[in-house]
């Protein structure tokens, strides 16, 4: 079972830290488990890697061999909760490099995240003399950036295929009855899977909205299932041996006592982008109201070499979670010759996972003595299991956190503010009174 350690972080945290928490995280997990708190509605995860349909499952599984054998390259276009966590995954149980070396199974891209046309043109011109099909993954179907980049891939498959040849390579992951998306499925005949209507966006790694993409890419998305499942069932019992527990009440207490950056780490570069998932997931639940935990990602040791420095003697205003894989995949065994003037000589026969893990251990002391408190939370294996297991303890721990906060942790009502301004300096009708107001206050 994943592990979490507090060793570098208890002389930063009061005696009852928590002791003096366990009737608010009771409480927080009761308006988990019944889905009773505020915006309790969207707490379907928490016993998803349970309920899921399994049926859709295998057709899910169907649909990922059809794709691999009808396509070079997929498409998946999508933002923020509809994007981060499949790629989290993908590149997290392969690679960051994953499309440079994939051999029997398609290139995986993803899109819809930006309005930049140099992005988009630079991937529309890649895939056009390829085999390719789309993912298009959006609960509403109404979100930009998405929304143009799904109408030129559609467009650019259309050109190529036809109208009727397109509508075999688009595959749409939506609401199960409502939105824009789910209309256009329905009217054109696309091929679709559900994200549950209860289950919001960044909470969706596990549903259809991740799964479909990493089962193109071959990975054993049943594993990643059944880790969380098992991370389920320790995380949904109550008490101080929790590690979910632990986690949201020690980031709590280092919260109150002025702690209010958290600074998430990982010794393998492939976790970039777990990370970029996990500050959407804590980000968006936890900052509203005025207050709230401000989540950032670092990849050690890279950023130690630029972030280092302000890290160890800057603000002392931060504390770091490091997520630590306690198996890695292969060795590399260090072997300088003598007289080769590389000044490793004291490294001869030294493997190189020996040498990042005393990286690890002699920054965490480092940070420490510099004011900086550590969390550690270790699984096993960079394995689908494991981070199944990963996926799950974040979640949970975030609702957690942010029932303690006081916050609904299943909103994110500030993200419509910069949309609404944008529609209404695009001219979208409907928004022709505010248009008005911005373009005086320009």
């Amino acid at each position: 079972m994943l592990q979490f350690d507090m060793t570098h972080a208890l002389p930063f945290l009061p005696p009852n830290w928590l002791s003096s928490r366990l009737d608010g995280l009771t409480n927080s997990r009761g308006l988990l488990e019944k889905g009773n708190g505020l915006g309790g509605y969207f707490t379907g995860w928490v016993r998803y890697p349970e309920t899921y349909d399994r049926e859709e499952l295998d057709r899910l599984l169907q649909t990922a061999r059809i794709i691999r054998d009808q396509s070079e390259v997929l498409i998946v276009v999508g933002i923020g909760g509809s994007y981060l966590g499949a790629r989290a995954v993908l590149e997290l149980l392969t690679s960051p490099n994953y499309n440079l070396f994939c051999k029997k199974t398609p290139q995986v891209f993803f899109t819809g995240n930006t309005l930049s046309s140099d992005a988009l043109n630079e991937l529309l011109e890649y895939v056009a003399d390829k085999d390719f099909s789309v993912n298009v993954i959006s609960k509403s179907g109404s979100t930009i950036e998405s929304s143009i980049a799904f109408l030129l891939f559609r467009q650019l498959l259309e050109k190529k295929y036809g109208r009727a040849g397109a509508r075999d390579r688009i595959f749409a992951t939506t609401d199960r009855k409502k939105g824009t998306l789910r209309e256009l499925a329905n009217q054109e005949g696309y091929a679709t899977f559900s994200v549950p209507e209860n289950i919001g966006g960044r909470y969706s790694v596990l549903t259809a909205a991740g799964l479909l993409p990493l089962a193109v890419a071959g990975l054993p998305v049943e594993e990643l299932l059944a880790g969380a499942y098992d991370a389920m069932v320790r995380l949904r019992q109550p008490g101080q041996d929790n590690p979910a527990w632990q986690y949201a009440a020690a980031r709590h207490a280092l919260y109150e006592d002025g702690k209010n950056i958290e600074l998430l780490a990982s010794y393998e570069p492939s976790f970039r982008f777990f990370g970029e998932w996990w500050k959407q997931l804590f980000g968006e639940s936890e900052g509203k109201d005025g207050v709230g935990i401000f989540p950032a990602s670092v990849e050690f040791t890279a950023d130690l070499h630029s972030m280092g420095q302000y890290i160890q003697e800057g603000v002392r205003d931060l504390f770091e979670t490091v997520v630590r894989f306690s198996i890695p995949r292969s060795s590399c065994l260090l072997d300088p010759k003598p007289g080769d003037h590389s000044g490793l000589d004291y490294l001869r026969g030294k493997d190189l996972r020996y040498v990042n893990e005393q990286a690890r251990r002699g920054t965490a002391l480092a940070h420490a003595d510099g004011g900086v408190p550590n969390l550690l939370v270790s699984v096993d294996e960079r394995t689908a299991y494991w981070v199944g297991q990963l996926i799950y303890f974040f979640q949970y721990s975030c609702g957690l956190s942010g029932y303690l906060l006081g916050v609904n942790p299943f909103d994110q009502p500030g993200v419509e503010a910069y949309k609404d301004n944008m529609f209404a300096l695009l001219g979208k009708p409907g928004y022709e009174e505010k248009r008005k107001n911005l373009v005086d206050r320009r």
